[in-house]
This record gives structure tokens, sequence and C-alpha cells, in this order.
């Protein structure tokens, strides 16, 4: 068996081998469990030939049911109360398989239904109900006569079970197996009943729901109970919510079934929650608060290629190569056939101009889309320019720069008299090209001035540098943070803009609303504050659509805005460089873009989602792991803080605390209270305190007693002796308290026969110290 199969990995992480090895648990799945072995220790603890009047006590739960005859020191048969039918299509029968048996195959796991509502615990699927019983019946070996079970039945039931679902059970067990007794017991007082209490306040946090009974005199006072609606099916449903918001997108499936198995072995209660809730992502021994779950994953594998291979396919794409060059040459000597056709054909019509006659050279011009004939000789400049540049790179050599020619403009010194119409539009187009042409020659004027202007500033600044090296570094320095308090400047404002309720947004709607209005607001006002022309533009959500079609989500101005950030991110870029070559004290770190960036590993959510280490997101064995580290503490903690989940109640404390100090004394029952070894008021306080009693599993979690009595001394009186125990079994004893109670003279007279159940009804119960009240 591998190391991940035991449920932890060995080996140093691939991208740090200076980190210990990787403690990984796998997702767990409920086991299929044979009942061989379990069949042939039945036959051995209990004889065909004992007494008929042995009950069968069966510890009826939502989350496992466990049966054996109350002569045992322990259940013979623990099995989950669920069911799944399986359809045999060879040999045309159908199975119906209970318990484990129910997790044997992938297809029945997707057919289990179960016998409990979910989150409570009363029985809600009668078919269920009745195979599990079916299933125990026949694994403890009973037949009795007519089919019938022949024996007393002891069950618990939860607190304040509900009359229909006690009838219904009444109902299949005296009709459908003949059992001559029944009686019903409460399984947390069973439990407190095996483990010695007399007076305490018990507290059973199970699978369904956790309840708080105060106990006097070994008798629960039911009416002082409470119920708080969270046990461990609950907190699986938690467990597996947070996860699927963690992990939205993982590759596995997550089912409760596997949530209730990382529940019971990741999680733990926490002696200071928001203490340790702040300290749980510290780097300081995360490694070790961080549980990794591994769920099944098939790892990518990639054939490595031989050499001849490598150098086959290398030759294939070098062939490739050389017919696309092949095939792009041709279509190169195919294009300048063509241009040198198109040559000729324009230097023909270039020669008619002096051929044919003015008005048919003007219908040839009009015929081949020219409008003057300096378009002709421009379109033959321009291909005889091209034919040359594509000759000369087929065959080689330095390409021929053209020498720039100087534009004429004969036309502007004829005067207009002595044109056409024809010439007077062409004089106008030399004209504005004259214009474009000056303002070219200016601006190239201006730039080399400008160019002259930074060298010597470049100059000076040298001579700068050298003569006072430190106050040349302190104005870079000052420059630079001018930059930087600008850049935040610009992002803030883009921000604001972005923000239609932002004061930067609203000045800028009421600029654009005085634009496009037909005349501008005055700065008059009205009485009631408002501007006299104000005509309500952007009142709606579809003015703000015009403004975002006029300034653009990312930028406050437009092109303009982004060619200024490019120029101060440019300007930015260069006093860095700057300093960092004559800065010893600046560094890369330092620079605007290092510190623009920020590492996915060091931060916070990193750490909650992937732990400590580094993550690939490639690997599909590292995709397929579930962390664990807010949550091993989070899901317990809600029976202390139900808020954290939104269940609206109180918590734990809250509700022994009040159970305790407030509506205890005043409901003691009055032939309680006139009794003389009854204790007083005070007295019953201080002997509940002296015995808080945990049972259930849902108490099973590490540091639950110690939290608990933790936050009962913070609201009990100082003075107060506080003692609290968990039962020796707490998932155990309920079972063994029943077949105790079962074996005794209590169990005889309280028990229901049949014939009383004929007589009184089919809710009838006889009530008892250990069990519900009986309510019509």
């Amino acid at each position: 068996m591998t190391d991940l199969q035991n449920g932890t990995a060995s080996g140093s992480h691939p991208e740090n081998p200076q980190l210990p090895p990787q403690k990984i648990y796998t997702v767990r799945e409920p086991p299929y469990q044979s009942t061989e072995a379990f069949e042939a220790s039945t036959r051995r603890q209990f004889s065909p030939t004992a007494s008929s009047d042995t009950a069968i006590v069966i510890d009826h739960g939502s989350s496992t049911v466990r049966a054996g005859y109350a002569t045992s020191t322990a259940p013979l048969l623990s099995l989950p109360p669920i069911m799944a039918r399986y359809r045999d299509r060879k040999l045309g029968k159908t199975y119906n398989l209970i318990g484990t048996d129910a997790y044997i195959d992938a297809t029945t796991r997707g057919q289990i239904r179960n016998g409990f509502e979910a989150g409570s615990g009363v029985v809600s699927n009668w078919d269920v109900t009745e195979g599990v019983l079916d299933y125990i019946f026949l694994k403890l070996g009973v037949d009795g006569a007519e089919g019938g079970i022949g024996r007393g039945i002891v069950m618990t039931e939860a607190v304040a079970n509900l009359p229909y679902t006690r009838k219904t059970m009444n109902e299949i067990i005296f009709e459908c197996y003949g059992a001559p007794s029944l009686a019903y017991g409460i399984d947390s007082l069973f439990s407190y009943h095996y483990n010695g209490g007399q007076n305490g306040l018990v507290i059973s946090s199970s699978h369904s729901s956790t309840h708080v009974i105060p106990v006097l005199n070994s008798k629960g006072l039911l009416s002082q109970a409470t119920r708080l609606n969270w046990g461990g099916s609950q907190g699986a449903e938690y467990v597996l919510k947070l996860l699927q918001l963690k992990y939205p997108t993982f590759p596995g499936k997550m089912t409760s079934l596997q949530a209730e198995e990382m529940v019971r072995e990741h999680c733990y209660i926490s002696r200071d929650y928001e203490d340790e809730l702040s300290k749980m992502l510290d780097w300081t021994g995360l490694e070790d608060r961080d549980h990794v779950v591994q769920y099944p994953f098939t790892e990518q594998v990639t054939i490595q290629k031989t050499e001849e291979e490598l150098a086959r396919a290398a030759e294939k794409r070098k062939e490739g190569g050389r017919r696309l060059q092949e095939q792009a040459a041709k279509m190169r000597l195919e294009k300048l056939i063509k241009k040198e056709q198109e040559l000729e054909y324009y230097k023909d019509l270039q020669q008619k101009a002096t051929t044919e006659t003015k008005k048919e050279f003007r219908r040839l011009l009009e015929v081949n889309d020219f409008d003057t004939e300096a378009q002709l000789d421009k379109v033959v400049r321009d291909l005889d320019k091209s034919i040359r540049k594509a000759r000369t790179k087929d065959v080689g050599g330095p390409e021929i720069e053209e020498e720039a020619e100087e534009p004429t403009y004969p036309l502007l010194d004829i005067p207009d008299d002595q044109l056409d119409e024809a010439g007077i539009k062409q004089k106008r187009t030399q004209r504005l090209m004259k214009s474009n042409t000056d303002a070219r020659a200016r601006a190239k004027a201006e730039k080399d001035r400008e160019k002259a202007r930074i060298a010597e500033e470049e100059r000076l600044d040298a001579e700068r540098r050298e003569t006072d090296l430190e106050g040349w570094v302190e104005e870079r320095r000052a420059a630079r943070e001018a930059l930087l308090n600008k850049l935040q400047a610009r992002q803030r404002l883009k921000a604001d803009l972005s923000n239609r309720k932002s004061l930067a947004s609203q000045m800028r709607m009421k600029s654009i609303a005085n634009l496009a209005a037909d005349t501008p607001s005055s700065k008059k006002r009205r009485r009631g504050g408002g501007d006299e022309d104000d005509d309500g533009f952007g009142a709606n959500d579809d003015d703000w659509g015009v403004y975002r079609d006029i300034a653009g989500p990312n930028d406050a101005g437009g092109s303009d805005a982004e060619d200024e950030d490019e120029e101060l991110g440019a300007s930015l870029k260069e006093i860095e460089k700057q300093l960092l070559e004559y800065d010893e004290a600046f560094t890369e770190q330092h620079t605007h873009e290092q510190m623009q960036k920020t590492d996915w590993t060091q931060s916070l959510l990193h750490r909650f989602l992937r732990g400590p280490r580094p993550y690939d997101p490639e690997s599909a064995r590292e995709a397929n792991q579930l962390h664990l580290n807010v949550e091993r503490i989070r899901v317990p903690e809600v029976v202390f803080q139900p808020g954290i989940a939104g269940v609206d109640q109180a918590g734990l404390v809250e509700i022994c605390s009040d159970i305790l100090l407030h509506r205890l004394p005043s409901s003691l029952p009055p032939s309680s209270a006139s009794s003389s070894t009854a204790p007083s008021t005070t007295s019953t306080t201080d002997l509940l305190l002296k015995d808080i009693f945990l049972t259930g599993g849902n108490t099973l979690f590490r540091n639950f007693d110690e939290r608990l009595c933790g936050e009962l001394r913070a609201v009990l009186p100082a003075e107060a002796e506080l003692r609290i125990r968990k039962a020796r079994d707490p998932t155990g004893d309920a079972w063994r308290g029943a077949a105790r109670w079962a074996g005794g003279e209590q169990w005889k007279a309280k028990r229901v026969l049949r014939a009383e159940w004929e007589e009184c009804g089919g809710e009838y119960i006889k009530e008892h110290d250990l069990g519900n009240a009986y309510s019509a």
C-alpha cells in the first residue's frame, strides 16, 4: 500500500526542496463491511435456547442504528439507517441493500435513501425503516412463531418525538413483527443512567441536533429541555458549502459523506476562537495547521520522443518552411509581373498627353479613375519605386534610397484670371500642399531646436551631477516623488469617474449637460437651491450611456490622457534609471514597477486557498487538493455561536446559563419542593453544576469540555462549583443504558404490551424517568 493510501504522502515539494515533506490526507468514503464475522460472533454470544424474555435493544439514531440483546455487553450490530435498491437485469431481480451494504458499488451509492428526515431525528421514510428492521432481526437470528420476533423491544427515540411517528412505529412493531411488548426511551437519558448520573445537566450533541436536559432525582425535566438545531449532519453540510465557495472550480465531486469524514477527522473546538482565528493563517505554524485533503486524480503523462523522432520532426518542419518560402517567392514574382504590366500601361498613358488632344487625354484620365495628371505621375513614381524595391529584395544588396524631390507649386505664381476652372481647383490643392509642407518644415525645425535644448540640459545636468552628486540625487528623488504623486492623482481621478456617484463624475456630467443644452445654464439659483436651467440630464441611467460614450471606462480623457500617462511613465523610468546608476541606496525593489507587483504566494488569500507552499496550476495533483485551515475551527464553533452559520438561536453556553440561572429555580414541581429530601432552590443549581454530562458523537471534538467549562465559568457565580464529565463511550452508552434498563424491573412495569396497545390506541406510551411524556 502506498503512502498516499495510508493517509500521508512523503517527499519534498518539487519547487522548493528545502521544505519538509508535506502531510497529505486522502478523502475517505464510508467503507463496505462484510457481516460474516459478525454473524459468527452473534451465534457465539447468544444461544437459541436463551430465555425468550430477553429483550432486543435498538438505539434508533439518525446516523447509526445499534442493535443487540439486553444480555450483551455491547451492541451486536451497528449500521447507518440507509437503503439502496439494485436491479439485476440479467436475473430479473431487485435487491434491497441495507446499511453499509449500500456502499458496495458506485451504482448503489447513487440510490441511497435515508430513513430520517434530513437535519432532524424524525423518521420520514418508513420503507427504509422497515427494511432496516428486517435486516436487524435477520442478522440477530430472530425466528419467532408465525414470522413474528417473539421478543420485547426497547427502542430509543428523539426528545419530544412526534405522536404520529410513534404511532406508525407501534403499528410496524406490533402488527408487522408481532412483538409482545415495546418500550421507548430518550437516548441521552439512557446514556446518563448508564454512567451513574442522578442530578445533573445532560448535554447531548448528536448527528441531527443538540439537546440540553436538566435531570433531578434520575428524572429528566423535559419541560425545561432546550433544543439547538445543530448537529453533525448540519456541520457536514456547512463545511461542504464553505468548500464549494472556497473552490468554485474544483474538478472533483464533494459529497456530504466525505464532508462528514472531514469534520470528524480534521475539525476541533478552539479554546479561544477569536484569538486563534486571527492567527490561523500566520506563517508561523501554518504548515501544521493547514490540512491538505487529496482527491483522486490522473496525472497527464508527457511522452518523451527519441532523438531520431525529434530530428525527423525538425526536418519535416524545415521542409514545410522551405515550401512556404517557395510559395511566397512565387507570389511575389506574380505581383511583380503584375506591377510591371501596370507601370508599362500607365507610362503609355503618360505618352498620350503629348499625342492626344487635351480633351481626349482628360477623358482617358477619368476612365482610369484619375482626376488630374499629377495623380497619374504620382502612381507611376510609386509603382517604379515599389518594383525597384521588390527586385532589390529578391536579388539582395543594399536598398536604393530615393532622393527626396523638392515639391514645386507652379500654379501659385499664375493669377486666377489666367486659369480655367480645373486650374483654379488645382491651384487651391497646391496651396494646401504648400501649407502642409511649410508646417512640416516648421515642426522639424522646432524638433531640432528641442533636441538641441535637451542635449544642452543633459550637458548641464551632467556638470551638476559631477560637481554636487548629493544635491543632484536629492533633486532626482524629489522629481520622482512629484511624478508618483501625479500618477496617483490621475489614478484616483479615473476611479472617481468610473463611479457615477462621485463628485468628479457629477461635475463632469454637469459640464456635459451644459454643453448639450441649447443655452448654457446660468449661475443663478432658485430658492430651493437648484439651478434655474437644470434640465435633469443625468437623472436617468440612459443619460449615463452618453457619458460612457464620451469618456471611456478606462481613462479620464481618451487618447490624450493615455499619451500623457505614457509620457509620465517614461519620465519616471528615466529618473529611476538615473537613480539606479548613481544612488547606492536606490535598488530595483524601490522602482515603481516592482512596487506595483504583488507576490501572490505571499498574500493572505493564497495562504487561505493553498496553504504556505507555492501552487502550480498545471499540476493535476495540486488542482485536486482541498486545504482545510479556518474551516477546522469554524464548523464546530457553530455550537457555541450559531450566528456564524446563520442559525437564529442562542448558543450552547447561553442555553445552559438560562436553564441553570433563570428557568430552573422557578420551575421545580411542588411535590419535589415540599419533600423533606428535595434540595432547595439554591442547591438545585449547585447540584446540576456538579454534574454536567456530555454525550453524543458531536461532543467528541477535541477541547469540547474545556471550552464549555471556560465559557460557563464566565457566566456563573465565582463561588459556584463546576464539574464537567464526558460519557465513557459518547456514541455507544445510549444502547448500553437501554440494555441495562431493559434487564430491570422498571422495564417490565413501563413496557407497553400488545393488548394494551390495541386497547389504548396507537400513540399510547407509559411514562418513565428516562422517556418522553405522553401527549394526547
